[in-house]
């Protein structure tokens, strides 16, 4: 008896093993499925600006790396609040609660305490990122929302307010074309970063790989905030949009052998959640995001859909010795603590000869 409902996995000619390059973009639920593959020693690049949930900021973001963006002055500002710490920090200093400098279209973590702080960050994650997508194999795009936050003033799309006044943005729910013509954006610029990097080096990396898959996927975490029903609505958003764009590329461009086009395709994980892990059991204890097991499982139908039977073999592996060499050590200056290690630095070493790409340093 079957007590409940598998989803059936999309064949895929995607194959994922340790020598690709493996870049997640989105919601925190690509922060966490980025974070299974990453533990396993997975060579990731995951969320460069932050989490973003929707897909219009997401597309902003890779366009300004695809476009080789530098980022100056125009693109930042200074915290409107009065101060942006607590009333205990602003009784012991002044200096501690002056306004950071923020990026409307990136988190947090890359604001800065001054202007040129918070550039430096912007431009240095461009950087990076640029140079991961440029050599990277698969790009999971993980779609959150389709309820937007667009700045009053100039109409544009902001990934995060960073706590500012709530009147200086409108919040609306996007349509499916407007969704997909994102969606489209973001295919367009990951093939131009992909291609650049390919003619960059072609010279001397004749071996390049140079296709290009995209995955999308909508995170099965609920924005509860919204209300149920609209909730509904804006998964349903990004799922239409998501099939409208497959639908459009699903013919072949015309691509030189070098430069062919993107491969598209969607994963279930917000099908998975809904159908087979349909129990709170399944949640934290917020009831809204997924528990660490939940995350595992999911990556668990990755892996079952994308890797070879080596490769997951490989996974095993690599588990059992990140098992031993996490193991807590009593007495560093023991000499079966300096065999250990020995032992571990062997074992690794093997593993590496074993396993084409993986790094474990």
């Amino acid at each position: 008896m079957n007590f409940f409902t598998k989803i059936d996995l999309p064949s895929s000619d995607l194959q994922i093993d340790y020598k690709s390059k493996l870049a997640f973009w989105g919601s925190c639920f690509a922060d966490n499925i980025s974070a299974q593959f990453a533990s396993r020693k997975f060579k990731v690049l995951a969320n460069p600006f932050g989490t973003v949930y929707n897909p219009v900021s997401t597309a902003m973001q890779i366009k300004a790396i695809a476009n080789g963006k530098i980022f100056g002055e125009k693109d930042v500002f200074q915290d409107a609040r009065v101060g942006n710490c607590t009333s205990n920090e602003k009784s012991v200093s002044n200096e501690n609660c002056a306004a950071l400098w923020h990026c409307w279209n990136a988190h947090g973590s890359l604001s800065g305490k001054s202007r040129e702080e918070c550039i430096a960050k912007l431009n240095e994650a461009t950087s990076q990122a640029r140079e991961f997508l440029q050599k990277a194999n698969v790009v999971f795009i993980t779609l959150g929302t389709a309820f937007v936050y667009f700045l009053k003033e100039s109409g544009i799309a902001v990934s995060n307010c960073h706590r500012q006044d709530p009147n200086m943005f409108i919040r609306k729910m996007i349509s499916v074309d407007h969704a997909a013509e994102a969606l489209k954006s973001i295919v367009r610029d990951l093939h131009k970063i992909k291609r650049d990097g390919i003619f960059r080096r072609q010279a001397s990396s004749s071996n390049q790989d140079a296709t290009l898959h995209i995955v999308f996927t909508v995170s099965p975490l609920r924005h509860l905030s919204d209300g149920v029903h609209n909730n509904t609505l804006s998964k349903a958003t990004l799922q239409l949009a998501v099939e409208k764009v497959i639908r459009e590329f699903d013919q072949p461009a015309a691509e030189s052998s070098i430069n062919p086009a993107p491969i598209i395709s969607y994963f279930p994980s917000y099908e998975i959640v809904m159908d087979e892990l349909r129990d709170y059991r399944f949640y934290d204890s917020d009831m809204i995001h997924l528990s660490k097991i939940a995350e595992e499982y999911i990556f668990e139908r990755m892996v079952e859909s994308y890797c070879n039977e080596k490769t997951r073999k490989d996974i095993k592996q690599v588990e059992k010795f990140l098992k031993s060499a996490n193991h807590r050590i009593q007495d560093a200056n023991s000499p079966a603590t300096a065999a250990f290690l020995q032992k571990l630095q062997a074992e690794a070493a093997k593993l590496e000869s074993q396993i084409a790409g993986l790094q474990l340093g």
